[in-house]
């Protein structure tokens, strides 16, 4: 794009924002005052954004994971996170645990729940790739994309079906497709009060577990991918997957793994948001999957840094646009922004990693 044009374009943006922007809840002279009147109001919406970014980064993994090995953008990805969610419940119920049961408690039905959770969303993912994926690997491209569509609505009404199980599910409460209560079970210790902090910013123990255990998988699988030789075997069928067959890597293996770990950070990520949002309910899949898949195309798709960093700044935005502008208009802001970074970024805010994609 010639210097001129670029010129034309911003001018073009920045006109169109001033336009409609306050019809959307653009008020700047307002926003600044909102900032200055309470500023631990800003920094507490930044930290639930960091916090639900965090959740949308992980899920965002499952997308850039996927993409990365085999070039499938797998839709029915939000709704396995969804699923997941529906299976921690299902446990928690189980143990039998309520609101405000003493977390000394409740911290083995919870590890068991990630568990099953996550084993549950890893099995049924790599039964996705084997019956729904595998058969159309050499297929064009839509045809598998189709698939995946189709298997978005197969998770969503299996949802809706295990929603209304409350024969065997006491916990899925009266109505199938209403959103479940899921059990507030972390503690809201105000963490800044007890070390002497006098803020006004709410920073509890529940923020702080679900941003570490968020943390803990991101790194944790940054690191699988760069410092095991199972994740060295996946970058390399990224980057050729002949190549990678020649030299003796088991490609079909290395899917079924890319599909086990995308499928685990669904179900972990399912657990999280309902403990951190405390409902769950079948149509969930949707929009967090809609946000995730941004989030991975934001950062760079096929990156995995990328998709850390593109859940991060979805979810900062998603919380900043409902407290300044207007709940409304997030989903429009959020693409906006996307679509603002595409036309000058096109590979997005990282770039699309030709050389180690995964």
């Amino acid at each position: 794009m010639k210097q001129w044009q670029k010129v034309v374009l911003y001018l073009a943006v920045a006109y169109f924002i001033l336009l409609l922007g306050p019809i959307a809840g653009l008020d700047i002279p307002r926003i600044i005052k909102d900032i200055i009147n309470s500023p631990s109001l800003l920094l507490t919406q930044l930290l639930v954004g960091l916090i639900n970014g965090a959740i949308i980064a992980i899920i965002a993994l499952g997308y850039t994971l996927v993409y990365g090995i085999i070039e499938l953008i797998n839709f029915a990805h939000g709704d396995l996170y969804m699923l997941g969610g529906f299976m921690a419940l299902t446990v928690i119920g189980a143990f039998g645990l309520q609101d405000g049961a003493p977390f000394a408690t409740a911290i083995i039905p919870m590890l068991v729940a990630l568990l099953i959770s996550a084993g549950f969303c890893a099995g049924l993912n790599i039964l996705t790739e084997r019956y729904a994926y595998r058969p159309l690997r050499n297929a064009p491209r839509l045809a598998p994309l189709i698939s995946a569509i189709g298997m978005s609505f197969i998770f969503q009404n299996l949802g809706l079906f295990w929603g209304g199980l409350r024969s065997f599910i006491p916990i899925m409460g009266n109505t199938a497709a209403a959103p479940k209560s899921f059990p507030d079970l972390l503690p809201r210790i105000d963490i800044l009060q007890s070390l002497g902090i006098q803020t006004k910013v709410d920073f509890t123990l529940k923020d702080l577990i679900v941003l570490l255990v968020a943390i803990g998988l991101m790194v944790g699988l940054n690191l699988f991918i760069y410092r095991t030789s199972a994740g060295k075997a996946m970058r390399a069928v990224a980057q050729n997957r002949d190549a990678a067959r020649i030299v003796g890597i088991d490609v079909d293996q290395i899917i079924v793994l890319t599909f086990l770990i995308g499928g685990a950070l669904a179900g972990s990520a399912g657990l999280l948001v309902g403990l951190y949002n405390n409902t769950v309910v079948f149509t969930m899949g949707f929009t967090a999957g809609l946000r995730a898949f941004t989030a991975a195309v934001l950062g760079g798709i096929g990156n995995v840094t990328g998709a850390m960093l593109g859940g991060i700044l979805i979810g900062l935005l998603s919380a900043l646009s409902d407290q300044y502008l207007s709940s409304r208009w997030t989903d429009a802001w959020v693409f906006g922004v996307l679509v603002l970074i595409l036309v000058f970024r096109p590979s997005g805010l990282l770039g699309e990693n030709l050389q180690e994609k995964v």
